[in-house]
């Protein structure tokens, strides 16, 4: 596996090293002591997929309150996505930026998501498929979000919404005073701009036609 860290510091875009034959390729996903020689969290308790009929679904901005502050592993195993995450931590020099990627079935990347993230995606074809790893339970009660075209965060999606729950739709803005942020202070520093081949990458794709409780991510 290739590790290469965001903008974000702490978030990594995990690239596959992909050993080609005859009969197509292997590549490993996830290695412990890999992940461990990078200083990441090897624990993961849950695992979820999330399957969306139609392009234009948009999921988030999602992340769990602490004391159940959760770090994520995510992939895309059917389909594309465009995946963000809004770095809302606490004294982060980073904090309120954002980072997005193209995740897909055909890159095989996959996004490292600290505790402390929203995340949400956006898919860019039809009956794209997402797998998650949790490194804590689903807790209901501490489930939070922030709104996926919040002008605070200046979010440049590559396509329209057309299916969204709700709940997503309807977080109130960002501000320091809200409940759910749970911070000590905001400042939103400038946007930060995607880089121009993963842009074109999601307008590209964009074109193509238990005992806990059950996450509703």
């Amino acid at each position: 596996m290739i590790f290469e860290e965001t903008t974000l510091p702490g978030a990594f875009l995990l690239r596959p090293e992909r050993h080609r034959d005859e009969r197509g390729h292997f590549a490993r996903t996830y290695c412990r002591r890999e992940f461990e020689a990078q200083g990441l969290v090897t624990s993961f308790v849950q695992a979820s997929t999330s399957f969306n009929e139609f392009a234009g679904t948009m999921r988030g901005m999602h992340y769990q309150a602490a004391p159940y502050a959760e770090t994520k592993l995510v992939r895309c195993t059917r389909g594309a996505v465009y995946d963000v995450i809004i770095d809302l931590r606490a004294g982060s020099e980073t904090y309120g930026q954002h980072f997005g990627a193209v995740l897909s079935a055909v890159n095989g990347n996959a996004l490292y998501i600290p505790e402390g993230f929203a995340h949400g995606f956006l898919t860019l074809k039809d009956r794209s498929e997402v797998f998650y790893q949790m490194s804590a339970y689903y807790a209901p009660e501490a489930a939070l979000g922030v709104r996926w075209d919040d002008p605070a965060f200046n979010i440049h999606w590559p396509g329209a919404v057309r299916v969204i729950k709700d709940r997503d739709a309807q977080y109130p803005d960002f501000a320091p005073e809200a409940p759910l942020r749970r911070t000590r202070g905001m400042l939103i520093p400038p946007s930060h701009r995607l880089a121009t081949d993963v842009t074109e990458e999601a307008h590209a794709l964009s074109g193509d036609g238990s005992s806990h409780p059950t996450r509703l991510d």
